[in-house]
């Protein structure tokens, strides 16, 4: 006697699972589409936008950077100001040290390192940035307790050999030449290593806290810290100094590859695995690669092409030992 209404619910329950599942793929494909997008404009920032500031001194810059998407933020997040009363002093401390790191140390150097090489080689001074898992894995290693296995290992160590030959190719450093290449691989690397720890220490704050409260207060205390150092280093007449293209270039980047691209990228996290998610931000080398020699006409040799091309399967394995 049940078969009969089992028939006729057939449909609808077979209906009703057809369109939950193309609902989760255009939820997954917008996802993946944001991150997507978001990894691209990070490549453009990296190697058309920043370094078209080498004109301005780097506090400033890095100042601007967060000051200018902040007071964006402002205008349509005001209400995270509310979650200040959640705040234990804990959760300053940690907020402090993500601006430190992620905002001031890493920005700063980054911003250096692009700057050094005066338009060349700006395509490895951004893929040297990407080692970022490296130092993220091995702090949590020491901070959270999490185990590091043999794959991270091997990865990792792979991942920085290719980091080297992408950096050098077949020469040995060269320090008697004055070349700023050598200098600025360091920079990135302090810069790979500072974002890696503001990952880290993010993770803490985001089981209290929501990716927006989290990137709210980022800028916020960044641009606040940033002020400090300007006014302490008399770099108040930075101002007088920025161009009518500076302004062009720092609008740009706090609406699309400042905090644009950030909460694209936090969007489409949500939507996504963490392994797909990894996927799509192979667009930011891979644009990085494309934009540099669009735009400045710069060419990878063969081993750089095959160094990058180790470098990004290493990177990408890394993520893939801790999703």
């Amino acid at each position: 006697m049940a078969l009969p209404a089992i028939r006729v619910m057939m449909p609808f329950f077979v209906g009703f699972s057809f369109r939950d599942m193309v609902e989760k793929y255009r939820s997954s494909l917008t996802g993946a589409a944001a991150v997507s997008v978001a990894a691209i404009l990070w490549g453009l920032d990296g190697i058309v936008l920043t370094p078209r500031l080498y004109n301005l001194n780097i506090g400033y810059v890095v100042f601007m950077l967060h000051l200018i998407p902040f007071g964006i933020m402002n205008l349509f997040m005001f209400r995270e100001y509310r979650q200040l009363k959640r705040f234990s002093a804990g959760d300053g401390i940690l907020f402090s040290l993500v601006a430190l790191t992620g905002g001031v140390v890493g920005t700063m150097a980054i911003v250096k390192a692009l700057f050094l090489v005066n338009f060349q080689n700006l395509t490895i001074i951004v893929l040297l940035q990407k080692l970022q898992p490296v130092f993220a894995i091995s702090l949590s290693a020491l901070l959270l307790k999490e185990a590091i296995g043999k794959r991270f290992l091997m990865w990792s160590a792979l991942a920085i050999l290719a980091g080297y030959f992408l950096t050098f190719g077949w020469r040995l450093p060269d320090f008697s030449t004055g070349s700023k290449t050598f200098i600025a691989a360091l920079f990135s690397l302090l810069a790979a290593a500072s974002f890696g720890s503001s990952t880290v220490l993010s993770k803490k704050i985001l089981m209290k806290f929501d990716f927006r409260t989290a990137t709210f207060f980022r800028y916020g205390i960044t641009a606040l810290i940033m002020l400090l150092y300007v006014l302490g280093a008399g770099k108040t007449g930075q101002v007088a100094m920025t161009t009518p293209m500076n302004w062009i270039v720092f609008l740009i980047i706090a609406f699309t590859t400042g905090s644009g691209a950030i909460f694209l990228y936090y969007f489409g996290l949500t939507r996504l695995k963490a392994i797909v998610a990894s996927i799509c931000e192979l667009f930011f080398p891979l644009s990085a690669i494309l934009f540099d020699y669009i735009f400045n006409g710069t060419m990878l040799s063969a081993i750089q092409w095959i160094s990058a091309a180790v470098m990004i399967v290493a990177i990408f394995n890394l993520n893939r030992t801790t999703n």
